[in-house]
């Protein structure tokens, strides 16, 4: 009975672990939604986004009218938008991007630690898809 358990616990740690691997181990938070009061027709959205160790976002593009902050809260995170470089940012250190902007890759930096994103989106009210995985 002990070994059916340790297998099983075992089996669900590789199979955890593989997820993260595979970028399948992130989560989005919603923190904050709230329209701007002295900008009509805009809204202010902040996401928390958690990656496990290894785990990625899919490429995506944002809203066209969305301005995204990025701050790291803790970890690294590995970040490519347009054509920029590919670029690693450590807690504390933060990004801009442009609205409609394409993000090639969004992941955990790190294969053994986790990572935490502040995603803060300045954008169109009437949007409701913020991001759409490129195909």
């Amino acid at each position: 009975m002990k070994i059916r358990i340790i297998t099983a616990a075992i089996c669900a740690a590789f199979v955890f672990s593989m997820a993260a691997r595979d970028g399948e181990a992130q989560t989005v938070t919603k923190n904050f939604e709230a329209a701007i009061p002295n900008i009509p027709g805009k809204s202010l959205i902040a996401l928390e986004v958690d990656y496990a160790p290894g785990a990625a976002s899919p490429s995506h593009t944002h809203a066209k009218s969305a301005f995204i902050y990025a701050y790291v809260i803790s970890g690294a995170i590995e970040s490519k938008v347009n054509n920029g470089g590919t670029r690693i940012y450590r807690a504390g250190e933060s990004w801009s991007e442009p609205p409609g902007a394409t993000h090639s890759i969004s992941r955990n930096a790190s294969e053994t630690e986790p990572a935490k994103l502040l995603a803060v989106f300045v954008l169109d009210s009437n949007v409701s898809q913020l991001t759409t995985p490129l195909k």
